[in-house]
């Protein structure tokens, strides 16, 4: 049976460490990967990595099929572990959100089209090339598995003026209709 995991937000830790590579599948693993679609899906995200639910590990999830329901492409839902971009190349802007980072939306520069290496639930090492949509994703929760979020690519202004949310976001004071977990300093306003 898969849990929905409490989504973890802007401020906490996690979200700013670089994750450890997974050496070996085991139960649990599988289990956090089922919990992680669960949790994605609840939330109806496209892609959730560890970080975001509380684990220090580079593993990312992804299912862009919702978002595709009006094209007719239909990619598959995607496990990778341990994944790095080998190659990117072309350039788009496309408005991203991040389920860590609720209420907000930005337009953010990415390459267009990635390679990816990655093992799949087996640990054979793969490569896939992935294009627009699909290739923003995963470089969004490539990202989130090196520390890194989609406001580190604004600009000073585009961070001014979102600095008034991301402070009530760090605060834990902003409500979704998904699970959060709370921050540091969350717990210290419930406190007070």
């Amino acid at each position: 049976m898969y849990s929905i995991l409490p989504i973890y937000t802007y401020g906490s830790d996690i979200l700013r460490k670089k994750t450890k590579k997974i050496a070996s599948i085991d139960d649990s693993l599988i289990k956090l990967i089922g919990d992680m679609f669960l949790t994605l899906h609840s939330a109806s995200g496209v892609g959730l990595a560890a970080p975001q639910v509380g684990k220090d590990i580079a593993l990312t999830v992804i299912d862009v099929s919702a978002a595709e329901e009006k094209k007719k492409i239909k990619t598959p839902p995607m496990v990778l572990i341990n994944p790095v971009i080998l190659d990117a190349y072309g350039e788009s802007v496309m408005e991203e959100g991040c389920l860590s980072i609720p209420l907000l939306r930005a337009e953010v520069r990415r390459p267009s089209e990635v390679l990816i290496e990655f093992m799949d639930l087996n640990m054979n090492i793969r490569q896939i090339e992935m294009k627009s949509y699909l290739a923003r994703v995963a470089q969004h929760e490539i990202d989130h598995l090196n520390g890194k979020l989609y406001i580190d690519y604004l600009d000073k202004e585009e961070k001014k003026k979102l600095k008034p949310v991301l402070e009530k976001i760090k605060k834990g004071l902003v409500e979704t209709d998904y699970m959060l977990a709370e921050t540091p300093s969350s717990k210290s306003q419930k406190k007070n």
